[in-house]
């Protein structure tokens, strides 16, 4: 099932916990090698270079995968010939779960075979499972359709003027510098309250840091304790880095029903806050938005 995402941007977007893959990567890791399914084999020692600075240039599509999953290796099979066909549009990278689980982690997989496309360093698309061979194609063709002119490797990116100021934002980004990204992105927002990729790298940072902060036994905590808004928030935070949406959505809108006053309030502006993360076409905010209107009224 496809997840909610976000406009493409090279600021901070989606659901997937990339703020992870700009950790320094470990040493003693070989160097890339050809993969079982297909593409560049990811290790912690080639992430940086093979998915994030090169979803600078042309899009990513991340594999990750399990030779024990016969679906993983026919997955595999289609990108491998999509990607051939295509020659050099987009690059395909392969995660095996077994051997790399700290990759897999960073990812948020929760199943076997999982695609992630990454662009700008930052995921736009992903789906779990086996896919017809022309529903790949399709989706294939949306990822470039949507990336197209706006990465470097791109043939019309060269045009593009890019301000100084985002310019340096971006660098700090790609860096991983998050607080002088968000400092770089609120004074551009400042001088333009309506400069959308300031706003939504603003909203996604903040976003970032306040769930990587959470414990990681969030969600445990917020179960154990339903009433606790502080608890939700955080549970819900997490679920949002895992990919959970729906079942974020649900917490809050949940609480809404159970809450009233400024309570209430409260958690519905949270709420709104997380639909605000994501593109709002995605079926999975539409159908929280309505969730939400049904629990009010």
């Amino acid at each position: 099932m496809t997840r909610p995402r976000p406009q493409i941007s090279p600021a901070l977007a989606g659901a997937v916990d990339l703020s992870a893959l700009k950790r320094p990567p470990a040493t003693g890791e070989g160097p890339a090698a050809d993969a079982g399914p297909g593409g560049v084999e990811i290790t912690e020692a080639n992430l940086e270079a093979e998915v994030l600075a090169r979803s600078n240039e042309i899009p990513v599509v991340v594999l990750l995968w399990s030779p024990r999953s016969d679906a993983s290796v026919q997955l595999g099979e289609v990108l491998s010939g999509l990607v051939a066909a295509d020659g050099g549009k987009w690059s395909l990278a392969s995660v095996n779960v077994d051997t790399t689980p700290r990759v897999a982690q960073m990812f948020g997989v929760q199943a076997v075979p999982t695609v992630v496309a990454v662009a700008a360093g930052q995921p736009l698309s992903s789906f779990q499972g086996m896919q017809p061979a022309d529903q790949l194609r399709r989706w294939v063709d949306s990822l470039l359709e949507a990336t197209a002119g706006k990465l470097s490797g791109s043939p019309d990116a060269e045009t593009e003027q890019v301000d100084p100021a985002v310019e340096q934002a971006r660098a700090h980004l790609d860096r991983g510098d998050f607080e002088s990204a968000l400092t770089a992105y609120q004074a551009i927002l400042d001088g333009n309250p309506n400069h959308a990729e300031a706003k939504g790298a603003v909203r996604q940072i903040g976003f970032l840091q306040r769930a990587t902060a959470h414990p990681q036994n969030a969600v445990a905590l917020a179960d154990a304790a339903p009433a606790d808004i502080d608890a939700a928030f955080a549970a819900a935070d997490v679920e949002i880095l895992q990919q959970n949406v729906v079942a974020a959505f649900a917490r809050l809108t949940a609480l809404v029903k159970s809450t009233s006053g400024d309570d209430r309030a409260t958690v519905r502006a949270r709420l709104v806050e997380l639909f605000d993360l994501f593109d709002p076409a995605d079926p999975e905010v539409i159908a929280g938005r309505r969730n939400l209107a049904n629990a009010l009224y």
